[in-house]
């Protein structure tokens, strides 16, 4: 019996509901959670993060398979999926924890996201999203999980738009 081999990424692009519900939907990936990284506090409650005084942003944490998915084609889709343009807001939602930032694992995963940017900002975008050494994640509240799966709903902040 062979073991899979798993990698972690975590993506911060607005409200952490759309952002799973396209990662959700990527083959290749086994598995998301949705959370709060990058701030001060631990264990921060939605309710604390949405004052914007925990310094903790919205994210997903992928678990994916690299055998059937790369760490490129889930930031591509990242980039993707939300406006990287935008600082501390996604559409209507407004606060540093909607900020677009990209928390890494490793250099390798570092160089790649930073190769996407350069590629986006010599395509003219003014891509204000960050590349920061992953932290502490803390899950959200079980409500959060699964969202719009949960709901029936779709996403309104993001919206797939072909990049690269």
């Amino acid at each position: 019996m062979s073991i899979q081999k798993t990698e972690t990424a975590l993506f911060a692009s607005g409200c952490f509901w759309g952002t799973e519900f396209h990662f959700k939907r990527q083959k290749g990936v086994l598995e998301t959670s949705v959370g709060f990284t990058g701030g001060h506090i631990k264990n921060p409650a939605y309710r604390e993060v949405c004052r914007g005084t925990t310094g903790h942003a919205e994210v997903v944490k992928v678990v994916f398979d690299p055998a059937v998915v790369s760490y490129e084609t889930l930031t591509r889709l990242f980039f993707e999926t939300h406006d990287p343009t935008q600082v501390n807001r996604q559409g209507p939602d407004v606060g540093t924890q909607y900020r677009s930032e990209i928390f890494v694992f490793s250099d390798e995963q570092a160089e790649i996201a930073n190769q996407l940017i350069d590629v986006l900002v010599g395509d003219g975008l003014s891509v204000a999203t960050k590349v920061t050494p992953a932290g502490p994640y803390y899950a959200a509240e079980d409500y959060h999980q699964d969202y719009y799966n949960k709901t029936g709903g779709s996403p309104y902040c993001h919206v797939y738009t072909k990049r690269f």
